[in-house]
């Protein structure tokens, strides 16, 4: 365990997955080390511990409450152990963060290697999934943008990801930016739509009646504006009686988008192109 005056000067690892220490088990309390050669037990009324619950009790944490009211007290509290008992499995809150993490990632439905249905399908359903993850766990998406996101669930999902693009036939200098397009988009959103939902939510509001809400105020004000006349001719179209639909439309069109351009790409670059070209077409 490492001391809490050390973990007070030192920063922590720049990713618990660089961290060559293996995780302690058996310890349960405050005082107690388990096997780990301390020389006192584990207090045999305290509840077992291990790693894998306290990620999983930090998940139910971080979807009931938000990230900005976790702690490792609250943590702790829920565990119905004292906060240096967990700290006794991660040395960090930021390592333990990152375990949340990649266990949220864990979710995704990834496609089978060995499939060999239309890369376009498994695309749009692994964009799906994402998208469905994020919004499911509000805290995931700005905690991505803080870690280096290598642990073992976030790299199968990155090597299913160039499985995908590898199959469109998009040449290898352009496959990173086609990735970035499409799981970018996705990122920003789900992170966005989750936000709707979470703000809704705050005001104990269903999210059709916060939307509903919102666009009566903005009717108010530019009613008799063209802008207005014309958002209202593009909702209308859209389509969806409920918020939960509209978002639905609105991704499905943008994702389509993404997939029509990375297949000209492969159509402009790819295998068979080249073939066209060699042959003098």
């Amino acid at each position: 365990m490492v001391p809490a005056a050390d973990r007070v000067k030192k920063p922590g690892q720049s990713s618990v997955w660089l961290d060559a220490k293996t995780p302690r088990s058996g310890g349960g309390s405050g005082t107690g080390r388990g096997g780990a050669g301390g020389g006192r037990k584990a207090d045999p009324a305290a509840p077992a511990l291990d790693r894998e619950k306290i990620t999983a009790v930090t998940v139910e944490l971080l979807d009931a409450e938000g990230l900005t009211k976790f702690s490792m007290r609250r943590l702790a509290a829920e565990l119905n152990v004292t906060a240096m008992s967990v700290y006794w499995y991660v040395a960090t809150k930021d390592d333990l963060l990152e375990l949340a993490l990649d266990r949220v990632t864990g979710e995704l439905t990834l496609p089978d290697p060995g499939d060999d249905s239309d890369w376009r399908d498994q695309l749009r359903q692994l964009a799906q999934s994402y998208r469905e993850m994020l919004i499911g766990h509000p805290w995931a998406a700005p905690l991505m943008s803080r870690f280096l996101n290598i642990g073992p669930n976030m790299m199968r999902f990155s090597t299913a990801s160039l499985g995908l693009i590898a199959k469109s036939g998009v040449p290898l200098e352009r496959q990173g930016g086609s990735l970035a397009a499409v799981f970018q988009f996705v990122y920003g959103y789900a992170n966005s739509e989750g936000q709707f939902y979470r703000r809704a939510a705050e005001l104990g509001m269903s999210t059709d009646a916060f939307y509903q809400q919102a666009m009566g105020m903005i009717a108010g004000e530019i009613e008799s504006s063209e802008l207005f006349r014309r958002a209202s001719e593009v909702m209308e179209a859209r389509g969806g009686g409920t918020v939960a639909e509209m978002y639905g439309r609105d991704f499905e069109v943008a994702l389509d988008v993404l997939v029509a351009g990375i297949e000209a790409m492969g159509g402009e670059g790819g295998p068979a192109a080249q073939e066209g070209q060699g042959a003098g077409i």
